[in-house]
C-alpha cells in the first residue's frame, strides 16, 4: 500500500476524531497533517501488533491532546503577558468560537457548551467518551486504540457521564 492510498483511506476518519477534540475545521486539519506526518515518518516501526487503523487512532488521539494542551500553554503565556494591544482597550485575544460543520446555527451555543465540558473531562475519560458515544465504537474497539480493558473503558465512560451529568446540571441551576 502506498502511503497515498493510506492517506485515502484514513483522512477522513482522522480528521473526524480531531474535529470532536478541538471543534474546528482548521485545527482538525492541522492535526491530520501532524497525523499523517508521524505516521510517513514512524511507519518502519509499525510493528503489527495492532491493526493499523488503530495505529492510527492512538496517534490521533495522541495528536489531538497535544494538540490541546500546545494551545492552552499558548493561551495562558499570552495571558501572562498582556492581555491588551499595546496603547490600546481592546483584547488581544478573542473568546474560542465553536467551528463544527454540520451544525445548525441555533444549537451552537448549546452544542458549543457541552463540547466545552466534555473537553474539561480527565483526558482518558474524554476519549473514551468520544470514541464510544461519537465515533460509535464498541468498548472492545475503544479498549484495543486505549489499550486497555474493556471494563476499565466501561469504567470511564461511566465517570465520564457522571462527571459530565454534575457539570450540566451544574450549569442549568
Amino acid at each position: 500500500m502506498t502511503f497515498e492510498e493510506l492517506y485515502n483511506i484514513h483522512a477522513g476518519m482522522v480528521f473526524n476524531l480531531a474535529l470532536q477534540y478541538v471543534q474546528n475545521t482548521e485545527d482538525a486539519e492541522e492535526i491530520t497533517q501532524d497525523v499523517f506526518l508521524s505516521v510517513h515518518q514512524s511507519f518502519s516501526s509499525f510493528k503489527g501488533e495492532s491493526t493499523l487503523k488503530t495505529w492510527i487512532y492512538r496517534i490521533t488521539i495522541n495528536k489531538s491532546l497535544d494538540y490541546i494542551k500546545s494551545k492552552q500553554r499558548k493561551k495562558r503565556f499570552a495571558f501572562l503577558t498582556s492581555l491588551f494591544f499595546d496603547n490600546s482597550s481592546d483584547l488581544k485575544h478573542d473568546q474560542p468560537t465553536f467551528d463544527h460543520p454540520g451544525i445548525l446555527l441555533e444549537d451552537k451555543e448549546s452544542i458549543a457548551a457541552i463540547f466545552k465540558h466534555i473537553n474539561d473531562l480527565p483526558d482518558n475519560q474524554k476519549t473514551a467518551l468520544i470514541l464510544h458515544k461519537i465515533e460509535n465504537k464498541t468498548q472492545v474497539e475503544v479498549a484495543e486504540i486505549m489499550q486497555t480493558s474493556p471494563k476499565a473503558i466501561e469504567s470511564l465512560i461511566q465517570r465520564a457521564k457522571t462527571n459530565l451529568s454534575k457539570k450540566l446540571n451544574t450549569n442549568e441551576g
